[in-house]
């Protein structure tokens, strides 16, 4: 997808609320509104993502961010006409950076969860995905109930702070629990036998397959919903009608479609962009 062609699109759909929005002394219902108001000042949109999710986000040969994710950030800077700055964080660290203000927004596999929203804005879905394992073992991967391997002698590895690990421990609670700083390490752990599955998005099952071909890694059915979405705080109205309004206008043209597919539909990129740079 070209940004230039996406961007003439937003501009017309968004233009008005960006005028608004930059009004002097403009408010909502005589209410200053901090986080839009901040991005505009400073003249730079801070996401905050892992650039290991891969193909959400993840870096290239050369140290750039690829990636859906990254690229629904520059589309987002270029609406509001601002600089983009993406924070490069351990997932488990995003949330406390949200809340702490050194971020204005979450865009980084993150899936929408009635518990996380009491604590923040959510804004999506912009992609749907599913909870799936990954593993060497037959029995796991074409188990059809979780309870089958609910066991301590199966032991489970989990991106730590995802929902991955509140799933694992709601519904497989018995297993043995190894937390990974990254998919990376989970992976590892489970090519070298260290773990028994991953819980994992199947997109990065599916992934790590094609990343290590003939290591005997196999995927199982997907057992969850998951909705990413936009974390936001929840103290901007405005932002969070920005949001909505520059998402639903990315659906609605089909332009959201068209940047999904060119990730997660073709694999060229994988062995073009980032052969050297990824060991997923």
């Amino acid at each position: 997808m070209k940004v230039r062609v996406l961007l003439a699109v937003l501009f017309i759909h968004l233009a008005l609320t960006m005028a608004w929005a930059d009004a002097p002394g403009s408010t909502a219902s005589g209410t200053a509104q901090p986080a839009l108001q901040k991005i505009l000042q400073k003249n730079e949109l801070v996401v905050g993502m892992t650039g290991k999710q891969p193909p959400l986000n993840l870096k290239n040969q050369e140290g750039e961010l690829i990636g859906l994710e990254p690229d629904l950030a520059r589309a987002m800077a270029g609406a509001m006409g601002v600089r983009l700055k993406i924070e490069l964080l351990d997932f488990f660290e995003l949330f406390p950076a949200l809340e702490s203000g050194r971020l204005d927004m979450i865009i980084s596999g993150m899936t929408m969860t009635a518990k996380r929203n009491t604590k923040m804005a959510f804004v999506g879905p912009y992609f749907v995905t599913g909870k799936s394992l990954l593993t060497k073992t037959d029995h796991i991967s074409q188990c059809q109930e979780l309870c089958d391997i609910d066991s301590p002698q199966t032991s489970l590895t989990f991106l730590k702070g995802s929902t991955g690990q509140f799933f694992a421990e709601k519904m497989i609670p018995k297993a043995r629990m190894i937390p990974a700083r990254d998919y990376e390490e989970a992976v590892r752990l489970v090519l070298e036998g260290k773990a028994d599955a991953l819980i994992a998005d199947f997109l990065t099952c599916v992934l790590a397959i094609n990343r290590h071909p003939n290591q005997g890694l196999l995927t199982s059915k997907m057992f969850t919903f998951e909705p990413l979405g936009i974390a936001l705080p929840g103290t901007d109205p405005l932002l969070i009608n920005w949001t909505e309004n520059f998402l639903k206008t990315l659906q609605a043209t089909g332009e959201l479609k068209k940047l999904s597919e060119s990730w997660i539909k073709n694999e060229k990129w994988l062995k073009e962009k980032v052969e050297q740079s990824f060991d997923l």
